[in-house]
């Protein structure tokens, strides 16, 4: 009886401690595995070439997911290398949009690239290379797609198309994207002979995957063909991953009975997951899919890629994935020595707490060494010189330091120093000038050291913070597989802020009955504002204002370079709207809506009841409304503030709505504007004063302001 019950005890001890194990743990736990990736990056598909892993993926959370065409590239899983692909220009324009890229390994031992665009039509292009990393040559020198919009349907976006080589050597592909729209997925046969064309191209009919969005993947299962595909919004919670199984890859295609299979969790710290692919490794199956950030950015576009367990019930049915921030432990063995960093103590010249209508949430310093690329150490502002300091606890050997910035396609300048007591600092390493990108930033010399000084001296975009994922320390030199290095920007490092007042419009300030064809700007980049259309002096409730009635005034001046990019931003201004409108209504723009064509790059203040009430980018998705109205005909205090991370709307002194941005403002050729956007949307309503500045101010600066410029009746 003794035997059976210690037998028992032993059963339950085991069954405890395998739940015990698959238990999840924090997302902002030390040591997390998820995400796989330090860094902004989506649409991941993942490939095995060799005995190295790669992970092509759009890079996100710049220019509308539109930055530059990476690969991530390891051996273990445990530390990933990113380069930046060489990839030929289209003939007519550069290649701004890089969405959504697979490759697959042709018969000739040569490597095919394609990725989805929408500069020239939303299409699918192809490149080759004799490498999985490039440098790419055009399949077609005339730049004609693989997959054309419209194709095999009028009207139909070809994007996200993923290619899936069968057991009997045919290669098909399956695209589309806003799928509930138009109809249903498109299937087609790659000519294996160019490797540049479709053949027998046509529709999935759509109740075959029902709730479908986009980003169809297709794999086989014994002799079932498995399409997956993710459903409802990319931009929020409700992003799913769903499957569809067939006898043929063409289909009919059966619904999968336990759909979607991977959802956000209940605590909503794997947030919108989808737009995978899959690996097999041995007899594992491995989904690789990208979720949104936390704190999560406006849009849902500073997306990260995870990877969790995929589990089939049998050939055609795939259980439900449990999403995880505890990710997969130990894939692959690692060769690389221990991170003496890890868990190491930390200080910092500052971190930001980042505080707003939805989040209160510190970037800690501690989040520098916890080899967790869900956490990083930002600035509290965007300002440089930026500093961390690890302290290793005693003496230790350092050989290499790897550093983790927070973008990888853009080179930061900074340099590393070394202390035995925190007092005297030598230099380890002078990237005080560097122009070359990359993630991990490798730095090797030879010393014995306490203490690490990270110090971040400036960046390639305006408005980036120094902000590290992970700082990790090694006291012994290891092997990095192929070891490439990207080339050197040639972009001249970013302009800071003044942190001045550029603009300063009074109407207080104009004599009466003085024509104001122009009218002086006195702040501190000078320019004259030039009137069109009809725009007035007058008096309203005893209080000096500009009416606008269909005008606008504009600076001849140039936008400073510290309003580019990402760059930070406060326009205040003392309005009345008699009448507000559901749309247009703006108050001041300053950016050009044309230079990219994408949502993030234009900035303006609007003053309408719609959702592009408050702050304006041109897409529903990204702009920001009033959360509460400012009542009709009467003075108020509105000021649009934003410091490279959360954008504020303030209505008399009070905070009324804010989000989390990351902009790419386009100032090369705009003009700051009042009353107008660059192509209209007129204000009609009164102005007494408008400021702007190229930095945001606080609540408290806000409110001082406030009482400083309110109107005075005459």
């Amino acid at each position: 009886m003794l035997k059976m019950k210690l037998f028992y005890c032993l059963i339950i001890f085991v069954f405890a401690g395998t739940i015990f194990a698959q238990k999840d743990v924090d997302v902002n736990a030390p040591g997390a595995k998820n995400p796989i990736l330090p860094g902004w990056f989506a649409d991941p598909t993942i490939k095995k070439f060799g005995d190295i892993y790669y992970i092509y993926a759009t890079t996100d959370n710049e220019m509308l997911a539109s930055g530059a065409p990476t690969v991530w590239y390891s051996k273990d899983f445990k530390n990933w290398y990113n380069y930046i692909m060489e990839i030929p220009s289209f003939s007519a324009q550069s290649i701004t949009n890089f969405w959504a890229p697979d490759i697959i390994e042709g018969d000739n031992g040569k490597y095919y690239l394609y990725f989805g665009n929408c500069e020239i039509g939303c299409n699918i292009y192809g490149y080759v290379s004799d490498s999985p990393v490039g440098p790419w040559k055009k399949l077609s020198e005339k730049d004609v797609p693989v997959i054309s919009n419209g194709y095999p349907r009028e009207n139909f976006p070809s994007l996200d198309a993923q290619f899936f080589t069968d057991t009997d050597g045919k290669i098909y592909s399956y695209w589309g994207t806003w799928v509930h729209y138009n109809g249903g997925y498109a299937v087609g046969e790659l000519d294996k002979d160019s490797m540049s064309k479709m053949k027998n191209s046509t529709n999935i009919p759509l109740e075959q995957t029902p709730a479908p969005f986009e980003a169809a993947y297709m794999m086989k299962k014994g002799s079932k063909y498995i399409l997956m595909y993710s459903g409802a919004s990319c931009h929020d919670e409700t992003y799913n991953v769903r499957y569809s199984y067939s006898d043929s890859p063409y289909g009919p295609f059966i619904p999968g009975k336990n759909n979607p299979i991977l959802s956000t969790n209940n605590d909503q710290t794997v947030h919108g997951p989808g737009h995978h692919s899959v690996l097999k490794e041995n007899d594992d199956y491995y989904i690789v899919y990208h979720k949104h950030d936390y704190p999560m950015t406006r849009g849902g576009l500073a997306r990260q890629v995870c990877m969790d367990k995929m589990v089939f019930e049998n050939d055609s049915i795939i259980k439900t994935v449990v999403p995880s921030s505890r990710g997969i432990k130990d894939l692959v063995k690692s060769v690389a020595p221990e991170d003496i960093a890890f868990g190491a103590k930390t200080a910092a010249s500052s971190f930001y707490h980042l505080k707003s209508t939805q989040y209160d949430y510190e970037y800690k310093t501690s989040y520098a060494t916890d080899d967790n690329n869900a956490t990083m150490w930002k600035a509290a502002d965007n300002s440089t010189p930026q500093h961390l300091i690890i302290d290793l606890g005693s003496e230790k050997k350092v050989k290499r330091v790897m550093t983790q910035f927070e973008f990888a396609s853009y080179y930061y300048q900074y340099k590393l120093e070394y202390s035995l007591n925190g007092i005297k600092w030598l230099q380890y390493a002078d990237k005080s000038k560097n122009k070359t990108a990359g993630s991990p930033m490798i730095d090797d010399h030879d010393v014995t050291t306490r203490y690490i000084k990270l110090t971040v001296l400036g960046t390639e975009k305006t408005g980036l913070y120094a902000a590290v994922w992970n700082i990790k320390v090694y006291s012994s030199l290891f092997d990095v597989p192929l070891n490439l290095k990207n080339k050197e920007s040639n972009t001249v490092s970013a302009a800071k802020s003044t942190k001045k007042l550029l603009v300063d419009l009074d109407a207080a300030t104009i004599a009466d009955k003085t024509p104001i064809a122009t009218i002086k700007n006195k702040g501190t980049i000078g320019g004259i504002f030039s009137k069109s259309g009809e725009v007035f002096l007058e008096k309203t409730e005893g209080i000096k204002a500009l009416n606008f009635k269909k005008g606008a005034l504009t600076l001849d001046k140039s936008l400073p370079k510290s309003l580019s990019w990402n760059g930070s931003y406060t326009v205040a201004t003392w309005v009345k709207n008699p009448e507000i409108a559901k749309e247009g209504e703006i108050l001041a723009s300053w950016c050009d809506r044309a230079q990219f064509g994408l949502a993030n790059s234009y900035n303006a203040l609007a003053y309408n009841s719609g959702p592009y009430g408050a702050g304006v980018h041109l897409d529903g998705h990204f702009d920001m409304k009033f959360n509460k109205l400012p009542e009709a005909n009467e003075w108020h205090y509105l000021v649009l503030t934003f410091d490279g991370v959360v954008e504020k709307v303030y209505v008399d002194g009070v905070l009324n709505n804010s989000q989390n941005m990351l902009l790419s403002s386009a100032i090369d050729k705009a003009k700051i504007i009042i009353g107008a956007s660059d192509i209209g949307e007129n204000f009609s309503g009164f102005i007494a004063s408008l400021r702007m500045y190229d930095y945001a101010l606080n609540q408290d600066e806000v409110v001082k302001m406030m009482n400083q410029t309110k109107p005075k009746k005459e």
